[in-house]
């Protein structure tokens, strides 16, 4: 080793005092120190600054390392103690805040005649050193290391290189360090070295002057018989280490100082490092505390069924004797299921509300993170939380991201480490060995199909609440209650039966939108005092399809083969028997892609026949059967209707037993995914699909059928299409006639559709363009 002392590159500086400490460590403590160590150091202290050669980079990151692994040892961050103690000889004096008190006998420390604060700065700064070495050593030197590559490649003298290397023609360039008369030989790849390929294409070479090393290199190069031309190219780099060194040192000792401060500050020195991190981040609607002012039950319109059921949970809280006397136990749990935007966080807001008891709720999402363990310590805690605070009600929403089956779930995705942990945890604290009563548990999520078995066993969750989409009357019930928010020309009564009928299938979130569109959006545009019907009938059309597309460029003869395709999907089911009542037609294009659509009423029909599917592929296939028919060419307007057509299909065949050949078995669609091994043959397979394809061409070849035989109808509808755009029930009857299985079930909307012809007609925006209707799809509830 180099005699740093006598180094003319100066790299580091450490204090005198810091080697005289480190060399009086007692016995014990010096086996974290070796031998070389104390020498290298003991040494080379001439000077408060010490410096060294880059060379001895390694040397110095070992020690810095050796040292912070004895800090940690001797837990020099969080007791000031031992370091007091190791410095004490030296200074004669130890931090103030640590002193103990004197003795009987009124002896006191040397240091007394001392300035007050002078043994404190000292021993503070070298407490900030020992901790910037450690640092240092673990994070800085091995960037700075990784930045240079000094001591990945060997070391060559320069025989070697001139004989095995330039005068075989293996060097690609040199790249010269004059500042450190260092020098980085760079070979070609697949470069040969005495005789074998090197695995190597870097090598390190010192020199005495890298100033003169050009002049050397040229003329070795003639004496081998190189062209001057031809020789090695050469690379000057400056290298300014003292400078990156300095700069990194002095941004370590500014953290660690801004760190020191923080903790100074806090009054704390020994402190959870994750202690923020692994409390849970909940929300609590106490009632003591005065909030809690919300959502009520009497605010959630329908949900009867739901409501009922979690008003006896919050009932259990307020009389537990009541219970407990007929010799009934607290349910642990109830999991509200359903479709998304049915009210299960609604109804969990309520009963936040009127429990009475501390509520805590808290996102499924936020327990795991990127720390490992995380997970379970918020589950801990939030349910250590919900123990104080007993009894209490506990709400986890969209618990399926942490309640996934667990590996070894058939057909399911297999969960990470960190999310097993969680599911774990969470299942110990809600029915383990510790388990105390007065919690309930209320969670929800829209995918049931996901959740671990032992998750939704009773005695965790002990009730599963279905919240389902609304039928008519809640539907019914939730328009009273949004329109009675908005500014309306008439009582809510009038529009919200005929709202009800229009919108089977929404869910409260989707009916609450519609009340705010109309009123948010169309009413406000046009700057109306009270809303009126054209606005609700805009909101529910704009709801389901999304506005109008005014500045359309659709051709005249592209306009003239969407208006036969959708009067072939309004003829068909103006013919059929089982079909529902035909609402509106139109050609009017959409921001959501559709040039057209036919909107039909739905019904609350739950079960469907196999006449009605198969009546449901033929109006579906009408607009394909309408183009081929007229023009005997087809476009690719009609592939959302093959779509839904192939459904319908395949799940009479897969699912509803409804083929003669392939029988009376049912595939559900996760069993036949891509993705899993089907639970049938390939010879089962290929039936399927021969009596898919089958059951879609005879509807296609009965649709064209029933469209030859009624063309006249076709061209009233598709001419009067071309002349206005949009034909109601009524025109369409004026048109070709009732239907010949009678008037179908429908709903009287001709206040709706009047108001809303006038008010667009006389809108300043809207000149021969009227309002968009529904949507790119036909409507069907299978």
């Amino acid at each position: 080793m180099q005699n740093i002392a006598k180094s003319t590159h100066r790299r580091l500086f450490l204090p005198k005092y810091f080697i005289s400490s480190v060399v009086n460590l007692k016995p014990k403590e010096k086996k974290y120190f070796n031998r070389k160590f104390i020498k290298f150091w003991k040494e080379s202290a001439r000077n408060i600054f010490s410096s060294f050669p880059h060379n001895n980079f390694n040397t110095f990151s070992t020690e810095c390392r050796s040292l912070g692994f004895y800090i940690l040892s001797q837990n020099q961050f969080y007791q000031k103690f031992t370091i007091n103690k190791l410095l004490k000889k030296k200074f004669g004096t130890s931090s103030v805040s640590h002193n103990k008190p004197s003795s009987s006998n009124g002896s006191q420390n040397s240091s007394d005649n001392k300035p007050p604060n002078q043994g404190d700065e000292k021993v503070a700064f070298i407490k900030l050193f020992l901790i910037s070495c450690f640092v240092y050593g673990i994070f800085i030197y091995p960037m700075q290391r990784m930045a240079y590559k000094v001591e990945e490649s060997p070391f060559i003298s320069w025989n070697e290189f001139v004989h095995k290397m330039l005068a075989k023609g293996e060097v690609q360039e040199l790249i010269i360090k004059p500042d450190i008369d260092w020098v980085t030989i760079v070979l070609h790849d697949g470069a040969v070295i005495n005789g074998k390929r090197s695995i190597l294409r870097t090598y390190q070479m010192i020199v005495a002057d890298a100033t003169q090393l050009e002049e050397k290199l040229r003329e070795a190069e003639k004496a081998l018989g190189i062209p001057p031309g031809q020789g090695v190219p050469i690379v000057y780099q400056r290298v300014n280490e003292n400078t990156s060194f300095l700069i990194a040192l002095a941004v370590t000792i500014g953290i660690l100082i801004a760190v020191s401060r923080s903790v100074n500050k806090s009054g704390l020195v020994r402190r959870d490092m994750f202690g923020g991190v692994t409390r849970a981040k909940f929300t609590l609607v106490d009632p003591l505390t005065g909030g809690g002012k919300g959502v009520r039950f009497v605010d959630v319109a329908g949900l009867k069924e739901a409501k009922i059921e979690v008003m006896e949970f919050v009932d259990y809280l307020k009389r537990p004797e009541h219970y407990k006397a007929l010799g009934a136990k607290v349910p642990k749990g109830a999991l509200l299921l359903g479709p998304p935007g049915c009210g299960k966080t609604m109804l969990a807001k309520a009963v936040a509300t009127e429990a009475n008891v501390p509520f805590l709720s808290m996102n499924g999402s936020e327990f795991i993170e990127m720390i490992g363990g995380l997970g379970a310590a918020r589950v801990r805690d939030l349910f250590a939380e919900a123990r104080k605070r007993s009894p209490s009600i506990l709400y986890i929403d969209e618990i399926d991201a942490i309640g996934k089956k667990r590996s070894g779930g058939s057909g399911m995705s297999q969960s990470t480490g960190e999310s097993e942990q969680t599911l774990n945890q969470l299942l110990v604290e809600m029915d383990g060995m510790a388990t105390k009563e007065g919690i309930i548990v209320l969670a929800s999520t829209n995918r049931a199909e996901v959740l671990d078995k032992a998750l939704l066993r009773p005695g965790r969750f002990d009730r599963h609440i279905l919240i389902d989409l609304p039928t008519l009357p809640e539907r019914k019930e939730i328009f009273d209650r949004y329109l009675s928010n908005i500014a309306l020309d008439k009582k809510p009564e009038v529009y919200s039966p005929r709202l009800a009928q229009l919108t089977p299938g929404f869910s409260g979130a989707d009916i609450a939108n519609v009340c705010n569109e109309a009123a948010a959006l169309h009413a406000a545009r046009f700057k109306k005092k009270a809303i009126d019907a054209s606005d609700i009938s805009y909101a529910i059309d704009r709801v389901i399809c999304g506005p109008e597309k005014k500045n359309h460029g659709v051709s005249p003869t592209e306009r003239e083969i969407v208006a036969y395709h959708e009067a072939g999907h309004a003829l068909v089911a103006w013919l059929l028997e089982s079909t529902d009542a035909l609402l509106k037609v139109t050609i009017k294009p959409t921001t959501r892609g559709a040039l057209g659509f036919a909107q039909y009423t739905p019904t609350e029909r739950r079960n469907y026949s196999k006449e009605q599917l198969y009546e449901m592929m033929c109006v579906a296939l009408g607009g394909r059967a309408a183009e081929s028919v007229v023009f005997n060419r087809i476009t690719t307007g009609a592939q959302n209707d093959l779509q839904k057509v192939t459904k319908i299909a395949y799940t009479q065949v897969r699912q509803l037993g409804m083929s003669d050949k392939v029988g009376l078995v049912s595939y559900s669609e996760e069993e036949t995914g891509t993705n899993t091994k089907k639970p049938y043959s390939k010879k089962l397979a290929n039936l399927m699909d021969m009596e898919a394809r089958q059951l879609v061409a005879k509807s296609y070849k009965d649709t064209e059928k029933l469209l030859k035989n009624n063309m006249d109808k076709l061209e009233k509808i598709s001419q009067m299409l071309l002349k206005q755009e949009t034909l109601t029930y009524e025109e369409v009857e004026g048109l070709i006639g009732p239907p010949p299985f009678g008037k179908k079930k429908k709903v009287d909307c001709i206040e709706l559709d009047e108001a809303t012809s006038t008010a667009i007609e006389n809108s300043p925006e809207t000149q021969s363009t009227s309002q968009v209707s529904k949507c790119d799809k036909i409507i069907y509830n299978l």
